[in-house]
């Protein structure tokens, strides 16, 4: 039992966060791309994303994981992310600071979301059963590029405050 929940209850919740963030991350990095914050959108995305990184932790475990400390650096991001957005109102270099934590969040759900389908699918699993195999690391190396490249122009779209139209 992990809250009252049964495991599998549990962990079905925790995937649905983490699903729902990576969703919603897409669609506000959507606005974004077009110099809009979608505050509604945004708000689900940030609370899914933290969510997903705090019920993490409740799984048992005996050691320091690569899933910690990827949960405690998802953390640590989304930190900034919610500061350059509510303490500082993406004024500045916090502008830049907001679009690129925020990329990186989304990308660290997906990071998992493609670690966790190498080992749940069957088809990927046999792939890659190690996760050290060349599918499994072509798979993390294009996921990577992307978010590179998606990063890179959110930031130069996103530049200009005068555009920046909130919707819901």
């Amino acid at each position: 039992m992990i809250l009252g929940m049964s495991t599998s209850t549990f962990t079905l919740f925790h995937v649905l966060l983490s699903l729902t963030g990576i969703a919603t991350g897409f669609v506000v990095v959507f606005g974004l791309l077009n110099r809009r914050t979608l505050n509604g959108w945004t708000a689900i995305f940030l609370t899914t994303t933290i969510l997903t990184s705090v019920t993490g932790f409740f799984f048992p475990f005996h050691q320091v994981t690569p899933g910690i400390i990827l949960g405690v650096l998802s953390l640590i991001v989304l930190a900034f992310t919610l500061a350059a957005l509510y303490a500082f109102h993406l004024s500045g270099a916090w502008r830049n600071t907001y679009v690129i934590s925020a990329i990186v969040a989304l990308y660290f759900n997906c990071f998992v979301a493609v670690v966790q389908s190498f080992e749940k699918v069957p088809a990927l699993h046999a792939l890659a059963p190690t996760q050290k195999e060349a599918p499994f690391l072509a798979a993390q190396l294009i996921l990577l590029a992307f978010f590179a490249f998606l990063g890179t122009l959110t930031v130069k779209k996103f530049r200009q405050p005068a555009a920046l139209v909130a919707r819901a």
